[in-house]
């Protein structure tokens, strides 16, 4: 499995209380440049509308320059393929007060593109603070041994 792409302010910004596998519904070109690794998530979230699943604010930068179609959106909104049974499990925790769906990371399994998405729930400032803390506190332990 390779990673294409992370979301590095998921787990910084959230607490992930579950994470769900989903597909994308990508164009040609787009696959090839994901493979690449020119695609983003920094900022992307998941939205449900209509009982489909989008992401939302994903940029994907186009293959070739030269190539690219006069009509190509790097930020589009692309539909996820998810299960019914996840997908109405979803909605209906998504609209559960301060829970929301984060795109975690995207990667490959076997020859397709995947999406890792994450339940989460927003993290407090305090938090955040924790966090921090436990993450200098641990280069400090390496850096002594």
């Amino acid at each position: 499995m390779s990673v294409y792409a992370t979301n590095p302010k998921a787990g910084f910004d959230y607490n992930i209380i579950e994470s769900f596998e989903a597909g994308l519904e990508l164009a040609g070109q787009e696959v090839k440049s994901i493979k690449n690794g020119k695609v983003s998530i920094k900022g992307a979230y998941v939205k449900i509308i209509n009982g489909e699943a989008w992401l939302m604010g994903a940029i994907v930068s186009p293959y070739q320059a030269g190539n690219v179609p006069a009509d190509y959106d790097q930020q589009r909104n692309r539909r996820l393929l998810l299960k019914k049974s996840e997908l109405q499990y979803l909605q209906t925790k998504s609209q559960e007060l301060g829970l929301t769906l984060v795109p975690v990371k995207i990667y490959g399994k076997k020859n397709l593109v995947k999406l890792e998405i994450g339940l989460a729930r927003g993290k407090k400032k305090y938090d955040k603070r924790e966090t921090i803390k436990k993450r200098e506190f641990e280069r400090k332990e390496k850096r002594e041994l």
